[in-house]
């Protein structure tokens, strides 16, 4: 995993601070990662959060008309327990979804099983499934590991538990930050995991976000969903959303004074957005982390719109791969995301360099551009490998920021022949 540290360079809070850490780094917290078999390579395929008593869960997910039980079931028992949920169980390699009557009993089983085994009821216990679609779980498999999945949680396996729920991604996806708060120490971390099939029309892949500042429920889920339009429904890789996005937050711990929930809800975009950030930057094949920040729109809606339009353009991320400064790609793509603007009020940059102002193409040269995309193509992982590109539409108020990746011929190849 790169150090936590690294998300300094994405941080945009005074108050906030990264440390070493994820998923278990706020108290209470506990979390285990294990080989239960479920994957050929013998990598770690099982993972365990388990959340102190009287923590409060909210979630979003996937949108999917095709969705996987195991969806279904986290809303249902969010919704029968309001809020109050122990443990998440998450299984990579088989996404156990449009696999029948097999995949609601399966992740029924698994959950069960897991229940009795810590003394909770059912409602208390989630289960997160991925991998390749229409894979049932090997469910004999996972519950003859379920004793020594237990015995793992741990204060220190944050990081086990974030290798356990990877795919096909390259890196591993946690942080953790802090502030004080009142008086108080509040600490915020997280996981998640996706690389490909990314375009989410809720929230994530599969992303778990842990906050030792007690929230009222009603209140922690407006946040949730707010800081999931921030972040996770604000990148895209390929256009494909999965079957199985889920995005869950806890809070945990004594009530935060009211007086400091706006500067908590920063924290939590902050820690989305990283994690939203390193899951588009692990595109598969991906070499640089693009943004698209759109400004000048009627409302933010629009401007998300506009941005999410650009990021998620084909032909806008295969020029990106081949360090083109092909402009006329970028306003194409605006044109056709349903937003209404003056061609004549549009202005548009690529990094620091200016290359169209109020429907009129300047004056540029065209290999520094080039230059400046390639050196961003070979920078650091998460430190100097961003594209930006800015777009102004208009004079209103509306803003917002999508991201997302090249898109290279290496993605072609791993989705090409991924189950064969």
């Amino acid at each position: 995993m790169k150090n936590a540290l690294l998300g300094l360079s994405l941080l945009t809070s005074s108050v906030w601070s990264p440390i070493s850490g994820g998923i278990t780094t706020p108290d209470g917290f506990l979390a285990a990662g294990i080989s239960a078999g479920l994957k050929p390579s013998g990598k770690k395929d099982l993972a365990l959060l388990f959340a102190p008593e009287n923590a409060y869960c909210s979630g979003t997910f996937t949108q999917s008309v095709t969705r996987a039980y195991c969806v279904d079931l986290c809303i249902e028992r969010l919704k029968a327990s309001g809020g109050k949920i122990r443990a998440v169980v998450i299984n990579s390699g088989h996404a156990n979804a449009c696999t029948g009557s097999r995949g609601k009993i399966d992740s029924e089983i698994i959950t069960y099983e897991l229940a009795q085994r810590l003394g909770l009821s059912d409602d208390e216990v989630l289960i997160c499934s991925t991998g390749v679609i229409g894979e049932p779980i090997p469910v004999e498999k996972v519950n003859s590991h379920l004793d020594r999945l237990i015995n793992n949680l741990d204060k220190e396996a944050s990081l086990d538990a974030a290798n356990a729920i990877l795919t096909t991604d390259l890196q591993v996806k946690q942080i953790a930050y802090q502030a004080v708060l009142g008086g108080r120490l509040i600490t915020i971390g997280g996981m998640a995991k996706g690389s490909g099939m990314i375009h989410p029309s809720m929230a994530t892949m599969l992303s778990y976000i842990t906050c030792d500042a007690g929230v009222d429920h009603v209140l922690w889920s407006d946040m949730i969903k707010r800081v999931a339009e921030s972040s996770f429904n604000s990148i895209t890789v390929d256009g494909d959303t999965s079957t199985n996005d889920t995005f869950l937050a806890f809070s945990s711990g004594a009530e935060l004074d009211p007086r400091y929930l706006s500067t908590l809800e920063e924290g939590l975009h902050i820690t989305a957005q990283y994690l939203a950030k390193a899951i588009a930057r692990d595109g598969e094949g991906a070499n640089c982390l693009l943004e698209i920040k759109v400004a000048g729109a009627q409302s933010d809606l629009d401007a998300r719109v506009i941005s999410r339009t650009i990021a998620s353009s084909s032909l806008v991320k295969t020029a990106i791969h081949g360090s083109d400064p092909n402009w006329g790609r970028i306003i194409a793509a605006l044109g056709r995301a349903g937003i209404f603007f003056n061609i004549n009020d549009v202005k548009l940059w690529i990094g620091p360099y200016e290359i169209f102002s109020h429907g009129t193409p300047l004056g540029f040269d065209r290999q520094i551009v080039s230059n400046f995309m390639k050196a961003r193509l070979k920078g650091k992982y998460l430190i100097d490998d961003l594209i930006s590109i800015r777009v102004e539409v208009g004079m209103g108020n509306g803003t917002a920021t999508s991201w997302g990746c090249d898109l290279s011929d290496e993605y072609v190849r791993i989705n090409a022949d991924y189950t064969t």
